[in-house]
């Protein structure tokens, strides 16, 4: 269980032992794999909100039909954010070769691609005239199915987003090896990890995003204040990362009188933003009785 596969052709070769050219990155298909289950599960709960009689353009066209457009363009920025926040982590590895960073096929910052990507996305639906606190809600739970998926990619190719040297000491003995400590051999990036390994952050997060997920879907009926749901995902996103950077080795930077790597103060940020979205929100319908329009 300490196997990369880069490559479908790898994937293919350790299930069938057959050796296909087949060099289609792992990490690119779970990415697309995660924007195709994400559009769809957009589209479900448009086409629900929009049936329901909760949600309309000023258009006329129907909120579901803008899926398709609005997930290419949130892919594109999210691509563009990844790389362009990866960069800004590691600028003295970018200033010595620019070129083979810009175009490397691993180094992507999740919360860049999110940023981004959410920025986009909200300029897309404010042209469609959709009204955008509703929106937000309805994406929070596609948002975090998606990142889950990707995290699978992340372990499956391994691209460098693993942990810190793994402490087996602190392992419960129940547990098995390859949950605490990888090697992740053949990895994309050609690292070499000694035995015993790595902590396997990206498997931690996929468990940890698709039991938000979870949340975020069962709350999605309730009725709540619009932006609330979008503020309560905001918020185990924030979470969920803040606490996977424990154990996890990125640059550490100074921002001020702080030092912290820039996936926590990101994650802070969100957690802070989330928490006081979500108890403006609810605190307003509590005093009103009924959700926003």
């Amino acid at each position: 269980m300490s196997m990369a596969y880069p490559y479908l052709s790898d994937v293919v070769h350790a299930l069938t032992g057959l050796a296909l050219p087949l060099p289609l990155p792992m990490f690119g298909l779970f990415v697309a794999t995660a924007m195709l289950a994400g559009s769809h599960l957009l589209t479900l709960e448009l086409r629900r909100l929009h049936a329901a009689g909760k949600l309309a353009t000023a258009s006329g066209i129907a909120p579901h039909e803008i899926v398709p457009n609005l997930t290419l363009i949130v892919m594109a920025a999210g691509i563009a954010g990844a790389r362009l926040f990866h960069i800004l982590e590691n600028l003295d590895e970018f200033r010595a070769a620019p070129q083979a960073m810009i175009f490397s096929t691993s180094g992507l910052s999740i919360f860049g691609g999110l940023i981004l990507g959410t920025l986009a996305g909200v300029l897309f639906v404010r042209r469609h005239k959709l009204p955008l606190l509703p929106t937000l809600d309805a994406a929070a739970p596609a948002m975090m199915l998606g990142y889950a998926i990707g995290r699978i990619g992340c372990q499956v190719s391994g691209d460098g987003d693993w942990g810190r040297a793994a402490n087996l000491a602190l392992k419960p003995d129940w547990l098995p090896l390859w949950t605490w400590a990888q090697t992740y051999d053949n990895n994309v990036v050609g690292a070499v990890i000694a035995a015993p390994g790595v902590y396997p952050t990206p498997m931690y997060e996929a468990l940890m995003a698709f039991a938000c997920f979870a949340v975020l879907w069962a709350l999605r009926k309730r009725g709540h204040a619009a932006g609330w749901l979008f503020s309560v995902y905001m918020l185990l996103a924030g979470a969920e990362r803040l606490l996977i950077e424990q154990i996890r080795i990125n640059p550490v930077l100074d921002f001020g009188a702080i030092r912290a790597t820039q996936a926590e103060m990101i994650a802070a940020l969100l957690m802070l933003a989330g928490a006081a979205g979500a108890a403006v929100l609810a605190g307003w319908r509590g005093r009103t009785g009924r959700v926003l329009p």
